[in-house]
């Protein structure tokens, strides 16, 4: 007589026969069916979604406005320029060391206007730039976060201050204030001007620098912390060059507006155009000349109208060519996480 036995189920099985699920589909389905495998969700990336070419297209077209109204300054700016080139050689207007436009005997040497904006704006980077950095440490890596979101914003308030207050703050109160140290300033110099230009620098510098800072990852703290680096080694030597191209791209901007500024330079630096020797003498800028020599009643198409559109494509090459060795320096020491 066999025996026979159940399982949990209350099938009844036999010796030498396995258990296992009954074979065969579930009911209601077939063996097509999961062969098939489950069923696909419809491909939408082929279908055409008005809204999102409306926003490509305007996306598109604010890319290519930036490109526009740079290719049409380039333009504006040269065409003049070429016709001063036509009539004054561009070894003499590069080297040459007197700039009279307005004379009779017209000169026509950009070197004072050069030498007044370089002064200016190494003045101004030599007050923004530690400045800002100081700033910018600080506030990523000691400033508790509660005290970052109250210092940040005042020190952004600087930016928004109009450039013609500095400008009379630089001659009505920081030239005396120079004066009383005993330097032989005048009314005007490249000084003042330069030095309250870097105070209004500094918040460009600090924000843009601080940003990148925040945005290097704690692990490189951690690891540095466990290595036994105190804080401030690990914000120098970490923290720093791991921020090295947002630093560079924040000092690129402070030269940038301080070689273009003009309210500040022609308010508190004087109009004076001489070649410049130290910051102590005042001086007229490219800015400064380009500003006056607006405000004057040359005739448009004579050569000393011209003369604006010269210094002004001038001016653009100068910060061209700064832009171009900053990239470069991004490029080399970029550091991506």
């Amino acid at each position: 007589m066999s025996s026979v036995s159940s399982t949990p189920t209350g099938r009844a099985i036999t010796p030498g026969r396995s258990v296992g699920p009954p074979s065969g589909p579930p009911s209601g389905a077939s063996f097509d069916t999961l062969e098939a495998g489950p069923p696909r969700s419809s491909d939408l990336r082929g279908r055409r979604r008005p809204g999102e070419l409306i926003a490509r297209g305007l996306l598109a077209g604010a890319a290519m406005l930036s490109v526009v109204i740079t290719a049409g300054i380039v333009i504006a700016l040269l065409v003049p320029a070429l016709t001063f080139f036509e009539q004054v050689p561009i070894l003499d207007f590069l080297t040459g060391t007197r700039w009279t436009p307005r004379f009779a005997d017209a000169s026509y040497g950009v070197l004072p206007l050069i030498t007044a904006t370089a002064w200016t704006a190494l003045v101004a980077l030599a007050v923004a730039v530690p400045c800002g950095l100081g700033s910018a440490i600080y506030l990523s890596e000691y400033a508790p976060e509660r005290l970052r979101r109250i210092l940040k914003p005042i020190l952004e308030l600087l930016a928004g201050v109009p450039t013609v207050v500095f400008g009379y703050f630089a001659l009505l109160w920081f030239t005396p204030f120079l004066q009383d140290l005993g330097l032989e300033v005048g009314p005007f110099s490249l000084l003042s001007a330069g030095m309250v230009m870097g105070v209004m620098i500094i918040p460009t510098i600090a924000s843009v620098s601080e940003d990148a800072m925040s945005a290097v990852p704690n692990a490189l703290r951690q690891g540095s912390a466990a290595l036994g680096a105190n804080r401030m080694q690990t914000s120098l030597r970490v923290v720093f060059p791991a921020a090295f191209s947002g630093v560079v791209a924040a000092v690129v901007l402070g030269i940038s507006r301080a070689v273009g500024e003009t309210m500040i330079v022609t308010i508190a630096g004087g109009q004076m155009v001489q070649m410049v020797s130290n910051p102590l003498q005042q001086g007229a800028t490219m800015t400064t000349f380009i500003a006056n020599a607006a405000l004057g009643d040359s005739r448009v198409g004579s050569l000393e109208y011209n003369t604006l559109f010269v210094v002004g494509l001038l001016l653009f090459l100068l910060t061209l060519i700064v832009n171009l060795i900053a990239i470069e320096l991004v490029r080399r020491f970029r550091q991506e996480y």
